[in-house]
């Protein structure tokens, strides 16, 4: 265990009222890649940029292209929970952890047990009609053949929050609160580059701000602890030290 992972355990060893923030590294563990490595976002041929297609205009004026893409670059039906999100389930568990706020849309940390997770950008296992709002799994998107149709015949939309969209006013209050009153914060798998989503830190009053990310945030400079660690290799470690 790093110096590093021992600090992490004796903070979580004492506290209570711990907030988790997390990004698309949170789930590189699960063979979801993040936006730009190899095989993630911003690889592959299209005729369009990824924030071009993945904007709320793009989807109504090209629907069908944007299921195309959706359906190779944002659904990954096979991946399971990592340790990360395992051992964040057990802090839940033990009364420690009070919210779990992710930008992620794979619904890995709900798979993993915790139940106050805080979708800041929605969830691709939820589907709704735009026409009746009929909700539908995610099932329906794969097995779709072009534009994903409701029995109503309407056109059904991924519930999450495209470019263009405004993030969830009652999801960024509760999450904005629970980060506001949090002992612990800990931020782990994320550039903090995405707003408003990342400027949500600053509501942070706490002096336990820990970032765990394999590579530098423009948040460094106010970390308490910074690790180095892939984060279920860090989370797991602190974790399986407390039990």
């Amino acid at each position: 265990m790093t110096a590093e992972i021992a600090k992490l355990k004796e903070i979580l060893k004492n506290s209570e009222n711990i907030v988790f923030f997390g990004g698309a590294g949170v789930s590189t563990e699960s063979g979801i890649p993040d936006f730009r490595s190899a095989d993630g976002l911003y690889s592959g041929k299209y005729a369009y940029p990824p924030e071009t297609i993945l904007s709320h205009s793009f989807f109504m004026e090209n629907t069908e292209e944007f299921y195309r893409f959706y359906k190779e670059k944002m659904l990954y039906p096979g991946a399971k929970p990592n340790d990360a999100h395992k051992a964040l389930a057990e802090l839940e568990k033990q009364g420690k952890l009070k919210a779990v706020i992710t930008q992620n849309v794979d619904g890995l940390h709900t798979q993993a047990g915790s139940k106050n997770v805080l979708e800041l950008h929605g969830s691709a296992l939820r589907n709704l009609c735009m026409s009746c709002k009929e909700c539908y799994t995610v099932d329906i998107i794969i097995k779709s053949d072009g534009i994903p149709l409701c029995k109503c015949g309407g056109t059904i939309k991924p519930d999450v929050v495209l470019y263009e969209e405004g993030l969830n006013a009652d999801v960024m209050s509760k999450a904005t609160k629970a980060i506001h009153d949090a002992d612990v914060l800990i931020v782990g798998g994320t550039s903090l580059n995405v707003y408003p989503a990342a400027g949500m830190i600053n509501y942070y009053r706490g002096d336990k701000l820990i970032l765990i990310n394999q590579s530098e945030t423009s948040f460094d400079k106010y970390a308490n602890l910074i690790i180095r660690e892939k984060i279920g290799l860090a989370l797991g470690s602190a974790i399986e030290s407390l039990s």
